[in-house]
């Protein structure tokens, strides 16, 4: 008898066991789909800074956290949600060094099921902000931990005190204190001669009646013979190394980043500008950590800086790009689609550096309604000229004209303005040579000889004064 009829149910059970088979797989499946994916650390990266100190936190999907502060101590507790503890957080007390400014310790471990505890032991009273970025270039979901001082440093009393920047070089003996603090002059103290041109930033200029001292100010000193006030213009220019932290600028083929170069460049201005007398700089980043296009700007105008160069080093997509360029904002459109495809790119930096979108600057958004604007961006432009014309004598220019676009850094309304672009990291050859100390301190020099071309011709205006004895 045939197979079929001695079993007339055999078909009909591997039709139910393949059915159930099925629906035990679709449910399977829909519990996978449906049970919380863990979001899976991917790397955790310590800025640490005097200004503040970053932690971020990156990891492969939106990650689900709370937070809180605890005094007596200063801790920061971080829980994250739908989290297993792997080998990235196993060494997350090891990125602290003990250097850090604001971060005593910080530990990691399993607090419960599912769910991964953070503790950041403060060196002090904090104002921490915890945020997430979205997704930007290179990097995944981020969520970062900031920690301010509760007490920030003040860049007017870091001027007043002479550590950042190092004091300006005296051509005389400095006034010295009595103990009721009052200057004075030194009995010892040599006579001395001024040459200095008539006009020039270093030039003396005789104040009566001049108001006391303020922040920013050094006080007065009375001449010994006619006991009239003798004072000198002292300018402060604000030097912006571009990048840092989170986000490295522009990457050449040869692996170096953006950040490392402006900063190195801008050290090397920093000490150029620093031993003229009378003059003094200060940097708005001194080391590698991420500071918001705004926050560069808000520190220019605290300490009423008399210009702003921000220093970066081009990229684009052929690599036989190459030249110096300068630039200077623009109110309205850019003046070439290059240089409204750099703005672009330089105004992405908050995205890939990230900035906590809730922290606002009215300043800021109110910038280009400034009357003074219009002014300011003339001074600009002759400062980008001065400068431009001293980076063609070590390098090609890329163009021969200063340049103008929408700049959120060149958005000071009162503080003459440029973004020097030294050379393409892109290029293979001119990524090399900004690597090489000594075209850098070629960078720093050609900068160094703009700006002083450029106040030979534009004295500063009364503003900050350096206390002389004559």
């Amino acid at each position: 008898m045939p197979e079929r009829l001695r079993h007339p149910l055999a078909g009909r059970r591997r039709l139910i066991k393949f059915a159930s088979g099925a629906s035990l797989l679709l449910a399977v499946n829909r519990l996978s789909s449906a049970a919380p994916r863990s979001p899976g650390i991917l790397a955790v990266r310590i800025w640490p800074a005097a200004d503040y100190t970053r932690v971020t936190i990156e990891h492969g999907a939106p990650l689900k956290y709370t937070y809180l502060t605890v005094k007596d101590p200063e801790r920061l507790v971080v829980d994250l949600q739908d989290t297993e503890f792997n080998s990235v957080l196993e060494t997350l007390g090891h990125k602290v060094t003990p250097d850090d400014p604001n971060i005593k310790r910080l530990r990691a471990g399993r607090y419960k099921p599912g769910v991964v505890r953070l503790v950041m032991e403060l060196k002090g009273e904090a104002k921490p902000q915890v945020f997430e970025l979205a997704p930007v270039g290179r990097y995944g979901h981020r969520l970062v931990l900031d920690v301010y001082p509760a007490n920030p440093p003040d860049p007017l009393l870091a001027l007043i005190d002479g550590k950042d920047p190092p004091a300006p070089v005296e051509t005389r003996p400095a006034a010295k204190s009595d103990e009721r603090g009052e200057t004075g002059a030194d009995p010892k103290a040599p006579p001395r001669s001024d040459n200095k041109a008539e006009g020039s930033p270093e030039s003396k200029v005789e104040a009566k009646n001049e108001p006391p001292a303020t922040a920013g100010q050094h006080p007065q000193t009375t001449h010994r013979r006619t006991g009239r006030a003798i004072v000198d213009r002292l300018v402060t220019i604000t030097l912006d190394p571009g990048h840092g932290g989170e986000d490295p600028g522009a990457i050449g083929a040869g692996g170096s980043q953006e950040k490392h170069v402006t900063l190195a460049v801008a050290k090397r201005l920093r000490a150029k500008i620093d031993s003229e007398p009378n003059m003094r700089a200060v940097l708005t980043r001194d080391s590698d950590y991420f500071v918001p296009l705004q926050t560069r700007v808000q520190k220019a105008r605290r300490i009423q800086s008399d210009l702003f160069v921000s220093i970066h080093a081009d990229a684009f997509v052929r690599p036989d790009a190459n030249g110096s360029s300068v630039f200077v904002l623009s109110p309205s459109g850019a003046s070439s689609s290059a240089a409204r495809y750099l703005a672009q790119k330089e105004n992405a930096a908050d995205l890939i550096g990230g900035v906590n979108i809730d922290v606002k600057d009215p300043v800021l958004a109110r910038t280009l309604l400034d009357l003074s604007q219009t002014a300011t961006i003339n001074d600009s432009l002759k400062l980008g000229k001065a400068v431009l014309g001293e980076l063609g004598g070590i390098n090609r220019l890329h163009k021969a004209h200063v340049e103008q676009a929408g700049f959120a850094v060149l958005k000071a309304p009162d503080i003459p303005s440029i973004l020097v672009e030294t050379a393409f990291i892109s290029n293979p050859e001119e990524e090399k040579r900004l690597n090489d100390d000594a075209y850098q301190d070629k960078i720093a020099q050609a900068i160094f000889a703009g700006i002083k071309k450029y106040f030979a011709k534009n004295p500063p205006l009364a503003k900050s004064k350096l206390a002389r004895l004559e």
